[in-house]
């Protein structure tokens, strides 16, 4: 089985800090977000992925590389606008060839592991026809969830025997309360459908219009329902609630240096060549390396990432990206912060702020 992540979005929900930058490396928890989504497939034994890129492609490239360092082996496939996530696949059909396959949103982040995902789908082919049922081997399989508002997402149809029989996108009058998560396996009858689809109003080919075309045409599409919880990381408050997250498993680890006017209480990460000077961190929290806390309280489910200074400050509930300098402010929530960006204080200052600022922008808070 290979892997196939989607990593060609434009991030407009994201802007002004995807304007100079990919999404899918806006960390969580000083890790993006995409190597997530690569570590996933690895451990459901997944070593052979492609990466759809976009504009961003070469930033990408940059931070995975050949993909050596996760153990498995990356090729890059160049989508030269975004047509649609069934456009993925179609341009992705000679590296997928005949194989079965994982197709992973890289801004998505799952509590669940693919592993059961990946052998549910294997073992069910691996059924004799005799045992099989009269609508044969699943083709594809997709993860589900129930949602409040189910007219937001592609939303799922269900038999009585746990079979997909419809897909509908946002529905004004949804037939279920499940919802598309962004991961699907499909085996080669795929392809057909990719190329048998047209595109929706908005000029896409759409994924759930290539899995209702193989309910069409009689081929079997199963479900899986999630297990815990799933974020769309393309919106600042689900990144910042996906950092809680992920936080709240992080392992007490003190790498760095803390002087003995300081207190690290509680599940937080320091890493090497950090230095906390007179300051509380309080997590869960992560500090990058050859970070400087001084003078500062840091609250939990705040992340710091490398090469930061933060003087005489209050932070919590926040990403705050590498190279960044934030000097003299009260009291800073519910904040994502870009790379190199300079906060800094003014003569009159609020008690708190909420910020979301892009890659070298330079603040003053009055």
């Amino acid at each position: 089985m290979k892997g196939l992540i989607l990593s060609g979005g434009e991030g407009t929900r994201l802007r002004p800090l995807t304007h100079t930058r990919a999404k899918q490396l806006v960390p969580i928890a000083n890790k993006p977000v995409l190597f997530y989504g690569i570590e996933e497939l690895a451990a459901a034994g997944i070593t052979e992925i492609a990466i759809v890129v976009g504009e961003t492609h070469q930033e990408i490239r940059d931070a995975v590389g050949d993909g050596s360092d996760f153990g498995v082996s990356v090729t890059y496939i160049r989508q030269e606008a975004p047509l649609g996530l069934a456009h993925c696949v179609l341009i992705a059909e000679e590296f997928l060839g005949d194989d079965c396959f994982v197709m992973y949103l890289g801004d998505n982040m799952l509590e669940q592991g693919l592993g059961e995902f990946v052998d549910r789908f294997e073992k069910s082919r691996e059924q004799t026809p005799s045992l099989m049922d009269d609508a044969g081997p699943s083709r594809a399989q997709i993860l589900l969830t129930p949602v409040n508002n189910p007219s937001s997402f592609g939303v799922a149809e269900l038999n009585a025997d746990g079979d997909v029989v419809n897909l509908v996108e946002k529905p004004a009058d949804p037939p279920s309360n499940l919802a598309l998560v962004g991961v699907y396996i499909f085996d080669s009858a795929i392809h057909e459908a990719v190329r048998s689809i047209e595109p929706s109003a908005r000029g896409e080919l759409e994924i759930t219009d290539a899995i209702f075309w193989l309910i069409q045409n009689d081929y079997r599409v199963s479900h899986q329902l999630l297990d815990g919880w799933w974020i769309d990381t393309g919106k600042k408050d689900p990144l910042l609630e996906c950092n809680r997250l992920v936080l709240d498993t992080v392992v007490r680890r003190l790498e760095g240096a803390v002087d003995d006017a300081s207190k690290v209480e509680g599940r937080v990460v320091i890493s090497e060549g950090a230095k906390i000077v007179n300051s509380t961190v309080r997590g869960p929290a992560v500090i990058g390396a050859n970070t400087r806390i001084e003078n500062t309280f840091i609250g939990p489910y705040t992340s710091i990432g490398d090469e930061c200074v933060v003087v005489d400050a209050e932070l919590d509930h926040s990403v705050v990206l590498e190279g960044c300098r934030i000097d003299g402010i009260g009291r800073i929530t519910d904040s994502l912060i870009g790379q190199h960006v300079q906060v800094t204080q003014s003569p009159e200052r609020p008690q708190a702020s909420r910020l979301m600022l892009g890659d070298h922008s330079h603040l003053e808070l009055g």
